[in-house]
């Protein structure tokens, strides 16, 4: 399997690479990580189920497509493909050191850089991908409230009735999202997708940088939801989007809604106490 990687690296750098360290580093709770060098070039390296390819080729594109906006650090991919039993990915490896209060505000202003970036006119992606190991479904939508509803919390609505959960007051949330959401018209954003405290670090030289996105163009504010979610940014970086580009009054009331997004997938990928949590959620949502 290395041997096959190793080759697939040396054909996207344009120069011969033998991996003789490898190690083992935290890859996310889906995948297996590994930190692999020749001593000179090190990478890091994803692994999966081979039939998960396709989440990889979606995760390249994605890191791909918010580096075009040249507004933030993200780790550039190198190659994507299967060896033996196992898909994989090869980023750039970067040394991540602790972050500033300085960094914090800018991984902000950065993060609104990126959100300005103008390209799409729908909501969307080119392509279907993934939250977590949970499918994640894009297509082009002209309306956010119609993609929210549908394609957000209609479809995990639908996976957790699948899973077991039972979410009482579901139905009646999807029939109030137009409500929840009146008088806001987002335009297209680039997102993360999946931006929590995890997913977002500082480099050594003290460079802002995030990773394992889960891309589509959304609503802004679906980015800034989530890190308020599992332990949340500091306040430094909030201060650094607002001098940018300015955080809407409404989104205080607008993100239990678009967190509850990210909770749903939990208990979709992880059971327990989630159901609860949405339930709550849901109840506190509903008018």
């Amino acid at each position: 399997m290395w041997t096959q990687i190793d080759a697939q690296i040396s054909q996207a750098i344009s120069h011969p690479f033998e991996s003789r360290d490898r190690r083992s580093v935290g890859g996310g709770c889906i995948n297996q990580g590994y930190q692999v060098s020749d001593g000179n070039l090190t990478f890091f390296v994803k692994l999966n189920q081979a039939d998960q390819l396709e989440m990889f080729t979606a995760e390249a594109l994605g890191l791909k497509q918010m580096a075009e906006a040249q507004a933030i650090r993200v780790p550039k991919p190198m190659c994507v493909g299967v060896a033996g039993n196992s898909a994989y990915i090869v980023l750039e490896w970067l040394e991540l050191g602790r972050g500033s209060s300085q960094a914090w505000a800018e991984l902000g202003r950065n993060l609104a850089r990126m959100h300005q970036f103008q390209k799409s006119t729908a909501f969307g992606w080119e392509r279907d991908n993934t939250i977590g190991s949970t499918p994640q479904k894009n297509p082009w939508t002209a309306n956010w409230v119609d993609f929210f509803t549908q394609y957000r919390i209609g479809y995990q609505l639908e996976l957790g009735h699948q899973n077991g959960g039972r979410f009482r007051n579901g139905d009646r949330l999807l029939e109030q999202i137009p409500e929840l959401l009146a008088n806001h018209t987002p335009k297209p954003s680039i997102v993360h997708g999946d931006l929590w405290s995890g997913n977002a670090a500082v480099t050594q030289s003290g460079e802002p940088v995030i990773f394992d996105p889960a891309t589509y163009w959304g609503d802004r504010e679906v980015d800034l939801a989530m890190t308020e979610l599992f332990g949340g940014f500091p306040a430094e970086f909030y201060r650094g989007y607002d001098e940018i580009f300015a955080i809407d009054a409404g989104y205080h009331q607008r993100k239990k809604l678009y967190n509850l997004y990210h909770i749903l997938n939990h208990f979709n990928l992880f059971g327990g106490g989630y159901e609860s949590q949405a339930n709550r959620m849901i109840d506190q949502l509903i008018l």
